[in-house]
């Protein structure tokens, strides 16, 4: 993991290898990993989410994002998700909207992140 401090606001990246955020339980341990290090935003390669996550039915999506923004962190999903958002209406709705939003973003990498947190819109994955 490593932190970047993009104006003000304090982004914890994690690593594209390891554990996949397959549960409710991942997102609390993710939680537990940003004490200490004052990030406000969660950055998240595509890479470690489970394919669940982007089948709106399984729930995990929704469990995942509300455990993070209960505990009032953002999360930014790192990548490319043309290949799931083919696939879903639904999906590609749930990115929209949250992209139009403060708590959850579909960005194509670190760099639309940052542009995104320095002001500027950011590319959309």
């Amino acid at each position: 993991m490593s932190v970047q401090t993009v104006g003000s606001t304090v982004v914890l990246h994690l690593p594209a290898q390891g554990s996949p955020i397959a549960s409710e339980q991942d997102a609390l341990d993710l939680v537990g990993d940003t004490w200490g290090t004052g990030a406000e935003v969660l950055a998240v390669p595509v890479e470690r989410l489970a394919p669940e996550f982007f089948d709106l039915r399984t729930g995990l999506a929704g469990a995942v994002t509300q455990k993070l923004v209960s505990y009032h962190l953002r999360l930014a999903v790192l990548g490319d998700i043309d290949k799931h958002l083919e696939g879903s209406g639904a999906l590609r709705d749930f990115v929209r909207e949250s992209n139009r939003g403060r708590h959850v973003w579909f960005l194509a990498d670190a760099e639309a992140l940052t542009a995104r947190l320095s002001g500027g819109a950011g590319s959309p994955a």
